[in-house]
């Protein structure tokens, strides 16, 4: 492995995969990574509970970016879980003195670096472990601007913690990477399939017609105002404060469009780029019009909130099938 240099990143599993390629010969960034992974996303799912509130999800479930992205590359990747916390630790200062970068999937509640107005239970927070100093772990947490350690009971409780999307020790490592990659095949192949579930997702509740089932619920709103409120601030905390959340989640996938322009030569990528920025400002603007509702002692306007969300499926709706246009038309180009 090479040297290893802390990056700060927008996202802590899109961050910390990234890393790990670049620390092990293979250049990428962070929504390259992203991108490639086609991991951009819309669920609502009822049905799976937050707190007594339904999950809404903005990307791909935990651990699919890193899965995702190294199928797609043929990276061979070394995931090991454990039952025993001490098996688990005795695993991680092997791997570390071997001089391998690892990482881990941990709980943000007991990560004592984590400011305590932003402790939360979400069990399925990525960071990098690159060396340790007797039981005090060096860790690279991408989304903090400087690397910080961890002593070793608090990253163990961490590792170990119950509940859902327990990480159960989990910690993975880099086994080979290619030489190079062919951006010409992954880049399309990578959009094709972000377009087919954002558009054609089975499911009503996945991709645009998801967006478009919560812009309806939030116009049939019923309970009382303290329920609704409940409801409202939880779309706005699952899209603005969990991980990277929604309108941030289109802004690294811009990001994404703009490299693979340059790479593929392609303008109308770098047309889309523009417009998924637009994209995650109508996300923007939709949270900060929920909270201001919110704040309203009564007589929320359920209307305008739902208007606003079915402008962001529109939105959506109108780039992915330009992106799918784009595709066709390369296709029938590179005959």
């Amino acid at each position: 492995m090479t040297s290893f240099t802390h990056q700060q990143s927008a996202h802590c599993e899109s961050g910390v995969i990234s890393a790990l390629l670049r620390a092990n010969g293979l250049p990428m960034s962070e929504p390259m990574a992203f991108g490639l992974a086609n991991a951009l996303a819309f669920a609502y799912i009822p049905l799976v509970k937050l707190a007594g509130q339904p999950l809404i999800a903005y990307r791909l479930p935990p651990q699919f970016i890193i899965k995702g992205l190294c199928k797609r590359l043929g990276v061979k990747i070394n995931f090991r879980r454990f039952k025993d916390p001490i098996a688990g630790a005795l695993a991680l200062d092997d791997a570390l003195d071997q001089g391998q970068l690892v990482g881990l999937q941990t709980s943000v509640y007991y990560l004592p670096y984590f400011p305590e107005e932003m402790r939360f239970h979400f069990n399925a927070h990525n960071l990098l472990v690159y060396g340790r100093d007797g039981d005090q772990y060096q860790i690279s947490d991408p989304v903090f601007e400087e690397p910080t350690t961890v002593s070793a009971k608090h990253l163990t409780r961490a590792r170990f913690v119950r509940g859902p999307l327990a990480p159960k020790g989990l910690m993975y490592s880099v086994e080979s990477v290619p030489e190079t990659i062919d951006y010409e095949t992954v880049i399309p192949a990578a959009i094709d399939r972000n377009i087919k579930v954002m558009l054609g997702a089975p499911l009503p509740i996945i991709g645009v017609r998801g967006i478009r089932f919560l812009a309806r619920k939030i116009a049939k709103l019923k309970g009382s105002p303290q329920e609704q409120r409940l409801f409202l601030g939880h779309i706005v905390r699952m899209q603005e404060e969990i991980g990277t959340g929604g309108a941030g989640f289109r802004f690294i996938y811009a990001s994404f469009l703009q490299e693979a322009a340059q790479l593929l030569n392609a303008p109308e990528l770098e047309r889309a780029s523009t417009t998924m920025t637009e994209v995650g400002d109508s996300w923007r603007n939709f949270a900060l019009a929920v909270a201001k509702e919110c704040k309203q002692p009564a007589n929320m306007d359920h209307a305008l909130l739902a208007q606003l969300l079915l402008s962001c499926a529109e939105n959506e709706r109108q780039l992915w099938l330009d992106l799918r246009t784009w595709l066709k038309n390369r296709k029938v180009v590179n005959r």
